[in-house]
């Protein structure tokens, strides 16, 4: 298992791809990549129970990414962790390529087709129902955007899952504030969330989803109560880990000039060596 520092380091080395392979696709969604990186590292280093030699197994952990816009980050992540090879991503979103702008089960890793907004969560409620009724130990986990809760799908999964005690269910909001029009407390109020997670019988936690070692310990409390399906409230900042990136709407988005991911590669540099002093 990686160490504390290890994995801090990791964030930093997957900024930098994802910044790059955006660059070279000439497309992704730059803000949303950064924001939600933290989890997936945390996720596939410490927590699931999946790799290339299991993700056939049917006692594996299942993790569906319903906020699939975000594509680049999930691929990133993959790579290193040995679903298929690093070279991979040099083919984002180009001709005849399997590693297209949205998760696709053509790619090695990808346990479900996501994109359409609001539809993971009720097939992720759908895998931890079988789980249940297979009596198998797995889990399941499913990382949405805060924008995607304005779809009503959601809400009718959540109904679904506290109705069966789902609590090897994991959800997980990537609450960075910002969707593609706007705030998302501008464009559909989401606040209060939490309470209305545990309106709809989530045992709800909330946590800096930037933040690697606390997500770490999270994660390691999970389930939060028993016979309920577990939410993690993650607060992130939209592109986080660069400075001019960070919290601005035009990044949703956005693939970086020359000089941006210049200046991007200065800042991300360093947090390898910071992280080493501790």
């Amino acid at each position: 298992m990686l160490s504390d520092q290890e994995l801090s380091a990791k964030s930093a080395q997957y900024r930098k791809t994802i910044l790059r392979i955006i660059r070279q696709a000439r497309a992704g969604h730059t803000g949303g990549d950064l924001s939600a990186i933290d989890i997936l590292n945390v996720l596939y280093n410490r927590v699931l129970k999946v790799s290339p030699e299991t993700f056939t197994d049917p006692n594996r952990d299942r993790f569906v990414q319903s906020k699939g816009h975000c594509v680049e980050a999930l691929y990133t992540v993959l790579a290193d962790r040995g679903f298929f090879p690093l070279e991979d991503l040099d083919t984002l979103c180009q001709s005849q390529s399997h590693y297209i702008g949205h998760p696709t089960r053509a790619v090695r890793g990808i346990e479900h087709n996501t994109g359409a907004l609001g539809h993971g969560l009720a097939v992720a409620v759908g895998m931890a129902l079988a789980a249940r009724l297979d009596r198998r130990s797995y889990r399941v986990y499913t990382l949405l955007g805060d924008g995607e809760l304005d779809e009503g799908s959601n809400w009718e999964a959540s109904l679904a899952a506290a109705r069966y005690c789902l609590d090897n269910l994991v959800v997980i909001i990537d609450r960075n504030g910002l969707q593609i029009t706007g705030p998302t407390e501008s464009v559909n109020p989401l606040e209060p969330l939490a309470d209305k997670f545990r309106a709809f019988g989530y045992a709800v936690r909330a946590v800096d989803g930037n933040d690697t070692r606390a997500l770490s310990d999270l994660f390691a409390r999970i389930p939060f109560e028993p016979g309920k399906p577990n939410l993690v409230l993650a607060r992130t900042v939209k592109g986080k880990g660069v400075s001019f990136i960070e919290n601005a709407l035009h990044w949703h988005h956005r693939v970086p000039t020359a000089e941006e991911y210049a200046a991007a590669l200065r800042e991300l540099d360093p947090a390898p060596e910071q992280a080493e002093r501790g």
